[in-house]
């Protein structure tokens, strides 16, 4: 009998899985992809639609043209997961599992802070960064505020990049000296693991006149005051919030044991990945391995979990343990951009290593994106490149 993989979740994680192990052992697997969604879309293309440099539509890729060996994808609704038995049901009938992966990533809590859906905005999401392609055109002038509501989120420099970015879509309508742009973050610096890109960033916001509120969360939103409320209780005025939401554990996994509360990352052994369940594991997002939100460290996550898939299928050694190691590029604006390169697991501590804006890394960027959907998709992207100037 063929070995059943069900991988919960087609984001960065479990679409580098089915495609790693689709590579390796093709038809000899029986893979199946639930999603609840029917398209991916890059996180970072979210500040292109945000922005109007790109269309909601554009950035999507429908999970439709994945044709792989072995590889189906259902799109439907997960209901409950029995991670002892390795069972999922979802909407469309119950799946048993001989290996089962978690990628569901991690969901927003909005109602984790009060006044932000009556008061603010979110771009983290596709609907949210397309609503506010219609309300950036309307915001005339005043404070702006791009505040962080939660310690743990997605891709740690997007704050940053949504600052910069306002900016130059502000500059380039006139209306940048009415205007004040904020950054409240939870952290002491931009980018904690590598004081050089930190410092980068920073000077980028003094060039700019962006203020950078450190060790902060927003709190709660009070629409009638027009004000923000800080942990620490200091307020900031505003005409314009941009939040990036509190990141909780989607509910249906909390339910099935795997985490302990809504706000607690699955716990997995941070050399394979795996679950205290066996053949379970969990990768990207909604694990708790210690490594940043974001999409590349999903990515080698799931490298490491199909190698394991691979070798105990063909029998062979354990493959290496994961690193925690990873690239992030970093918008600036003005059309430049940068990469941190970091080490979260391999050391006593994290480390970064910055590389300054440059043609290369644009190009670069650019590059990550069409290999992607070329590896996972099978196809080429027609996306076309936009300059960061708006």
């Amino acid at each position: 009998m063929k070995t059943r993989v069900v991988v919960l979740g087609a984001g960065f994680g479990g679409l580098e899985l089915t495609t790693v192990l689709s590579d390796a052992l093709g038809d000899t697997l029986d893979i199946t992809l639930i999603d609840k969604g029917d398209a991916f879309v890059f996180g970072f293309s979210k500040l292109d639609v945000m922005f109007g440099r790109q269309t909601a539509v554009s950035v999507r890729h429908a999970y439709s043209d994945i044709v792989k060996p072995g590889v189906r994808f259902l799109q439907s609704t997960i209901r409950s997961i029995d991670p002892g038995a390795r069972r999922t049901v979802t909407d469309a009938g119950t799946f048993d599992a001989d290996v089962l992966v978690i990628a569901l990533g991690a969901d927003y809590d909005m109602a984790a802070t009060p006044g932000l859906v009556e008061g603010g905005h979110e771009f983290y999401s596709v609907q949210g960064a397309s609503a506010l392609r219609e309300v950036l055109p309307r915001f005339e002038r005043g404070p702006a505020i791009i505040g962080v509501c939660g310690k743990s989120f997605k891709c740690p420099p997007a704050p940053s990049e949504a600052a910069l970015l306002l900016h130059d879509y502000l500059n380039a309508r006139g209306r940048r000296r009415v205007a004040e742009i904020s950054l409240v973050m939870p952290f002491g610096t931009p980018i904690p693991p590598s004081p050089d890109t930190s410092q980068a960033v920073l000077a980028a916001f003094a060039d700019r006149g962006i203020r950078f509120v450190k060790d902060s969360l927003v709190k709660a939103l009070v629409p009638a005051r027009r004000v923000a409320v800080l942990s620490d209780e200091t307020e900031m005025p505003y005409e314009l919030f941009l939040g990036v939401p509190v990141h909780r554990v989607p509910q249906v996994v909390v339910e099935s044991g795997l985490a302990a509360h809504p706000h607690d990352w699955v716990p997995v052994n941070k050399q394979t990945l795996e679950t205290r369940f066996p053949g379970v594991y969990a990768v990207g997002d909604v694990n708790g391995v210690g490594t940043p939100k974001a999409g590349v460290f999903a990515e080698g996550a799931a490298q490491v979990v199909a190698a394991a898939i691979v070798a105990q299928i063909r029998g062979g050694p354990s493959p290496d343990a994961y690193t925690g190691r990873g690239s992030c590029y970093v918008e600036f604006g003005h059309d430049q951009v940068g990469r941190v390169d970091v080490d979260f697991l391999s050391g006593p501590k994290p480390t970064g290593t910055y590389q300054p804006p440059s043609e290369a890394l644009v190009a670069e960027k650019t590059l990550f994106r069409s290999s992607r959907v070329q590896r996972w998709f099978g196809r080429a992207d027609h996306h076309t490149p936009t300059s960061a100037a708006v």
